[in-house]
This record gives structure tokens, C-alpha cells and sequence, in this order.
């Protein structure tokens, strides 16, 4: 039941994320202007710019509220940065097993979730209104004195009372990357699922 928990948690908090990362179109006409909601892949990608690449193992932890219960996941992570846009993010629980596996590149997501046997796939650009359905998500970090890399992440997403956070470790920043650090293959005897699909399977509000 905690992963099941788990696995819902994250898979949420990397759409939330991921599939906002194109503006929003004004719709027409205009009667009313609402706030603006800060897009959090574009925060998130800023808090790596000032490196043209970076890897870093990572200490995710996850608190959030189901049920009138507060819950809490301690994972471990990797991250893989490419500048201008290329996002990767494998979590791992503490014994070893692989969680998932999330990719932003140039528009387009993938989240991998092996205990599932399923991989979903979509252009973000088709999930335009996701980001207002999911509520504000806050993107902030902590950066190292002696330059501007993140030591660590904080995610907030408000409406679904949960906060993520990343502490990274062993930085290595502008490295060459291996051709296949931003690749996508399937799996061998993985599902690959609209991200259409799995989307109308869960309540964003």
C-alpha cells in the first residue's frame, strides 16, 4: 500500500511539473485577467542554468497529506542536466529498487514506472490546461556559496498539500555527458501509454 501511495505521489508531482512547461495560450476574448501561475519547469530548469550540463546523486523526500494523514517518503535519486532543456530524474527506494524513471526533452515527457510495466509518453504541448487543474506549483533552492548550482530543491504544490525535496550530492558540473544520458528506449515487456490515458485516470483537483 506505500507504494502504491508512493507511486501515485510522484507520478502526480512529475506531471504537475513536467507537462506545464509550455505557456499558456490567452484565450479570446480576455474578460477577466487572472494571476499568472509561475511555470515550474522553466523555474526548475533556471535553478541548473548557470552549468551547460550536470549529474548529481540526490536525497528525495516527499511529505504529504492523504486522507487527513500526513505521509512521508524518503527516496534516492539521480539527476541529469543539459542546458537549454534537457531534464532527467531516476528514483530509487532506499534498498535499491527502481521507482521511476522521468524525462523532459525539448518539449517532450516520459515517466517510466517499472512496478507498473508502463511508460507513459506525450507531447506537453497537448496538456496545456494541466498546470491550472493541478493548483500553484513553487519551485525555490538553496545554492552553493562558491557558485550558482542548487544544493538543494524545494517543490511545493499547494492544493494537493505536498512537498518535495531535493538535496543533491556529489555535483559534477559541465562534464560530457554520454550520447545516451537524454536517450529513450522502451523496455522489453513495458506497456508504452498515452500520457492522454493516464491523465483521464487521475483527479488533479
Amino acid at each position: 500500500m506505500v507504494k502504491k501511495h508512493c507511486l501515485v505521489i510522484i507520478g502526480l508531482f512529475l506531471l504537475g511539473v513536467f507537462l506545464s512547461g509550455c505557456p499558456k495560450k490567452i484565450p479570446e476574448p480576455v474578460m477577466i485577467e487572472k494571476p499568472s501561475i509561475e511555470n515550474p519547469i522553466v523555474k526548475l530548469l533556471e535553478t541548473f542554468s548557470s552549468a551547460e550540463s550536470l549529474q548529481a546523486r540526490a536525497s528525495i523526500r516527499v511529505d504529504t497529506v492523504r486522507g487527513g494523514e500526513e505521509m512521508s517518503f524518503l527516496l534516492n535519486g539521480f539527476i541529469l542536466y543539459q542546458k537549454p532543456d534537457k531534464f532527467r530524474l531516476l528514483g530509487y527506494l532506499p534498498f535499491g529498487m527502481n521507482l521511476f524513471d522521468a524525462l523532459y526533452r525539448n518539449g517532450e515527457f516520459f515517466l517510466l514506472i517499472p512496478l507498473q510495466k508502463k511508460v507513459y509518453t506525450g507531447e506537453v504541448s497537448q496538456f496545456e490546461d494541466v498546470i491550472e487543474k493541478g493548483g500553484i506549483i513553487q519551485v525555490s533552492s538553496d545554492k552553493s556559496d562558491d557558485n550558482e548550482i542548487p544544493k538543494r530543491i524545494r517543490i511545493e504544490i499547494k492544493e494537493k498539500e505536498t512537498r518535495i525535496e531535493l538535496r543533491l550530492k556529489e555535483i559534477t558540473i559541465n562534464s560530457s555527458l554520454s550520447e545516451d544520458s537524454f536517450q529513450w528506449a522502451t523496455p522489453e515487456g513495458v506497456e508504452v501509454v498515452p500520457l492522454s490515458k493516464f491523465l483521464k485516470g487521475k483527479k488533479l483537483r
